[in-house]
């Protein structure tokens, strides 16, 4: 299966040099980052495209939390 450009990473794509470890900042390159950055939104964007997104648990408990809170009030205060 061939290679998309939503799934190349900077280290793959021709012309590209890595940048070696020098500076005080050690292995922090911000373009690096930045494209790092840009491949794990694309990669995200492509994955609910495909329809493979989900909704985190924290918020379904919270949603969860919510309707109890407000069946609670409704029941035992109105």
């Amino acid at each position: 299966m061939p290679e998309t450009p939503e799934t190349e990473t900077a280290a793959e794509r021709p012309g590209r040099e890595q940048a070696g470890r020098s500076g005080l900042l050690g292995s922090f390159d911000p373009v690096a980052a930045a494209e790092k950055r840009k491949a794990r939104i694309r990669e995200e964007i492509a994955r609910n495209r495909r329809g493979e997104y989900t909704v985190p648990t924290w918020v379904l408990a919270l949603a969860l939390a919510g309707v109890l809170g407000i069946w609670a009030l409704v029941l035992f205060v109105l």
